[in-house]
């Protein structure tokens, strides 16, 4: 997940780890608990696996270059550059700021495209959609119903198998989280027709398992 995560953030931009690891968090949602103990770690991992590189931060703003290509000018354009980059304080420590490879794209969409999804991980693969392939995106939705379906008919049977046991407290949370499952269920059909209309090459998807009328 962390390393989903940070591959996801990093896809969008450069950062120095206190702002990768804000993002980190909010992408993963409540109650993640990314620390600097966990992020520097995977973050040499992933530099180590050349998937993640460290950057040099622009720290000043374009200079005009003169177009005389005189010494006199080359040098004022050197000094101006050198008056605007902010000096370092003497005994701080300069924040590494990390970006992301080719290599490490492409593992995001792998990730993105790897199987057994639970509820967590799809939300966090969904909010990073936008960087795959629309057969990745198609794929996952797709999964993603499926086994919302298979969910909800083992509940229906399992409920079934009752006899009508169930009190009606206990039915009515069943009838809610089918409800709920019901929901989940029409909104993955709306993601997968979206994709077939940015794909029409794509077949239709198989509508067996789906919710019962």
């Amino acid at each position: 997940m962390v390393e989903l995560a940070v591959l996801g953030v990093l896809r969008e931009g450069d950062l120095h780890g206190y702002e990768l690891r804000k993002r980190v968090r909010e992408l993963l949602g409540p109650g993640s608990s990314v620390s600097f103990g966990s992020l520097y770690p995977a973050l040499a991992r992933l530099e180590r696996q050349g998937l993640v590189r460290e950057v040099e931060p622009d720290e000043s703003g374009p200079v005009p270059i003169p177009m005389t290509g005189s010494l006199s000018g080359e040098l004022a354009a050197f000094r101006a550059r050198a008056r605007r980059r902010p000096r370092t304080p003497r005994g701080a420590r300069t924040r590494k700021v990390f970006g992301l490879t080719s290599a490490g794209e492409a593992r995001l969409g792998e990730l993105v495209a790897e199987p057994g999804e639970d509820d967590r991980t799809f939300a966090v693969k969904l909010a990073l959609c936008r960087w795959c392939d629309p057969a990745t995106r198609l794929a996952l939705f797709e999964r993603r119903r499926a086994a919302l379906a298979g969910q909800l008919a083992a509940a229906r049977s399992s409920a079934a198998g009752t006899g009508g046991a169930l009190d009606r407290y206990r039915r009515s949370l069943f009838e809610r989280e089918a409800d709920v499952t019901e929901r989940d269920i029409a909104w993955l059909d709306g993601l997968i027709a979206a994709e077939q209309v940015t794909d029409p090459r794509t077949p239709e998807p198989s509508t067996t398992g789906g919710p019962s009328s």
